[in-house]
Order: C-alpha cells, then sequence, then structure tokens
C-alpha cells in the first residue's frame, strides 16, 4: 500500500517541487492550497503521471474548519496519512519598515504562518496518534533568526514556526510521531523575484559560501531525506537548506 504525504502550498514553488520528489519516493499526494483547482489542473495530470493519485483541496489554511475538512477528505480516501509537509507561507504584501508595519499585515502573515500551520498540524497529528507514526516537517526559514527589519512581520512567524516544531517534537515523541524543521535560505521562486536583484547582489558579495542560488528542489531533497525514515532516532532536529548562509565567520 503506497503510503499518503499532505503538502500544504503544494501547487508551486518548494511545495511542487516536494510533490513531485516524493511521488519518486513512492507517496500518494494530497495538496492543499489557496488556487482554485482549475488553475492547477495540468500540474495534477502532471502529478497523476508520474504515479501518485493526487488528491487537490481548495482551501484557505488561515480558516481552521478548512483545515479539518481537507484532512478529514484525505483520510476518506486513502485511511492514512503518513507524512505532512508544512509549506504554506505568505510575505507581506507590502515590505514596510518595522516602524510602519501595520496591523492588517501582521494579521495576514500570522494567519497564514503561524495559525494556519498549527492547526493543520494539530488536525494531522490527532489523526497519527491514531496510527501511532508519522513524519511531520515544517518548512521554516533562515529569517527565524536573520533580521530584515522591513518585513518583521514575516520572520517573527517563521520563528514562531521553530517553537512549533519543538513543541510537537515534544508531545508527539510518544506517538512514535517525528517533527522536524527545514529552514531555506534563498530560494528561485515567486515570492523571492521581487528582490532577485538584491539576492544576486549578496551572493556576488560571497554571502552565501555555496554561492549560487537554492532551488525549490534542493528544498525537496531534505524533506525526503526525513521521510526516508533514515533518523528514527532524532525529533525536533533542524536542517537548513542555506548554501551556508548559518555559518558564523570572523
Amino acid at each position: 500500500m503506497k503510503k499518503t504525504a499532505i503538502i500544504t502550498g503544494g501547487a508551486g514553488g518548494i511545495g511542487f517541487a516536494t510533490a513531485q520528489q516524493l511521488i519518486t519516493d513512492g507517496f500518494n499526494i494530497a495538496i492543499f492550497d489557496i488556487i482554485d483547482e482549475s488553475v492547477f489542473r495540468d500540474h495534477i495530470v502532471q502529478l497523476n503521471e508520474a504515479g501518485s493519485d493526487t488528491t487537490f483541496f481548495c482551501g484557505n489554511i488561515a480558516k481552521t474548519a478548512d483545515c479539518y475538512t481537507f484532512v478529514d477528505k484525505v483520510m476518506d480516501k486513502y485511511g492514512k496519512i503518513d507524512v505532512l509537509v508544512n509549506n504554506s507561507g505568505v510575505a507581506p504584501k507590502v515590505r514596510a519598515d518595522i516602524l510602519d508595519t501595520t496591523e492588517e499585515s501582521i494579521d495576514y502573515v500570522f494567519d497564514v504562518n503561524i495559525k494556519g500551520t498549527f492547526f493543520m498540524t494539530q488536525a494531522v497529528a490527532r489523526r497519527m496518534i491514531k496510527q501511532n507514526e508519522g513524519i511531520i516537517i515544517n518548512i521554516s526559514s533562515v529569517s527565524a533568526y536573520a533580521s530584515s527589519v522591513n518585513r518583521p512581520e514575516y520572520c517573527m512567524s517563521k520563528s514562531a514556526i521553530s517553537m512549533m516544531t519543538v513543541l510537537f517534537a515534544d508531545r508527539l515523541a510518544a506517538h512514535n510521531i517525528r517533527v522536524y524543521e527545514i529552514r531555506p535560505g534563498v530560494i528561485r521562486t515567486n515570492m523571492t523575484a521581487p528582490v532577485a536583484e538584491k539576492y544576486d547582489r549578496m551572493i556576488a558579495d560571497g554571502v552565501f559560501p555555496i554561492d549560487r542560488w537554492g532551488y525549490p528542489e534542493d528544498v525537496a531533497k531534505a524533506v525526503s531525506a526525513f521521510v526516508g525514515g533514515a533518523f528514527p532516532y532524532s525529533t525536533g532536529e533542524v536542517v537548513n537548506v542555506d548554501g551556508g548562509f548559518h555559518l558564523r565567520k570572523i
């Protein structure tokens, strides 16, 4: 029986690359995203042709009811959830100095990145406890610790994901559920496209020891390593996929 992986925000970027990777690892894929299914239909065909019996659910992760409805649908179809990849996330619509950050922007980013991730994890964890096994992977960011004063809401939300990883790892370990965190660095996606010139300069200036952009596939391979079961005595671990950005040099 094939295993099943849920990927939130799986319609593009890191999420879609992760879906493609996990299909090669033998998973059926269940994708939760806010885009309409008609926009994603060609990609569903692509995933199915690659070997997945794909489920797509159009929902708003900031709405807890949508999270629970989706998990119920996945269980009804597959009978089990083996992996959850919490990839959904948004950046602020406008980058603004921390002194000008608005309540609206805080609510927008926190509702998706923190609240949505929390309740999706809660919904899946309750199912995994009954199975007495599972793997949960949170996609955070180097912004969990690196300051960007023109997008504080994003940095704070990713820092919260790091603590969320610790909390769920602690709570679920006794149920044979492992929880991990992946911290991508500068990954070439639609989210980083508006500031591509800035990151090009940083790469050229040697800020990243591995002097290139990261790609969604780099993150997907890290997900694959975790779900392959190679870390049975580890939980709450963090893997940086950032070209060495986290290294401290003198």
